[in-house]
């Protein structure tokens, strides 16, 4: 089983899509065993397609509140893995002084599709699945008494 790290942190380029979403599938699958954040270059409001499809696998994030780099509470992380080019820029920049595992998953960002609700949908669902599978892959598949819910 892989070794799991005391703190993760997710970073994207404005915590509203795809950092709400890794940060709840880790909070889901170990977060009584892990802290677990995430944060953005810039802030915006957790976007709604994000919190229905992470829904739709039983994943609360619609209380998730947009966080910039300097405003997180605790900024020593054991992994630090960033979803965007510009996150990664900034995650770069917050861990030269750390001694922390620095991960790039370079993370498809579903607001770029447009058209028909059910096109939108798709994409924020091709993003949750990646990022479910990164997780697994990464973290390992969590023990029944591993998750938080």
């Amino acid at each position: 089983m892989t070794e799991l790290p005391g703190s993760v942190l997710f970073a994207c380029t404005m915590n509203a899509v795809r950092s709400p979403m890794a940060e709840g599938l880790m909070k889901h699958y170990f977060g009584n065993r892990v802290y677990v954040d995430s944060v953005g270059v810039r802030g915006e409001e957790v976007d709604p397609f994000a919190v229905i499809v992470m829904a739709e696998i039983g994943i609360d994030i619609s209380k998730h509140k947009s966080k910039l780099f300097d405003e997180l509470e605790d900024s020593s992380f054991d992994v630090v893995v960033s979803l965007s080019p510009e996150a990664q820029h900034s995650a770069v920049e917050m861990t030269r002084t750390m001694a922390c595992e620095l991960e790039f998953w370079h993370t498809f960002d579903a607001t770029y599709i447009q058209g028909k609700r059910e096109q939108m949908m798709a994409a924020y669902r091709e993003v949750r699945d990646f990022l479910e599978a990164k997780i697994l892959a990464r973290f390992g598949a969590p023990t029944s008494a591993a998750g938080s819910g």
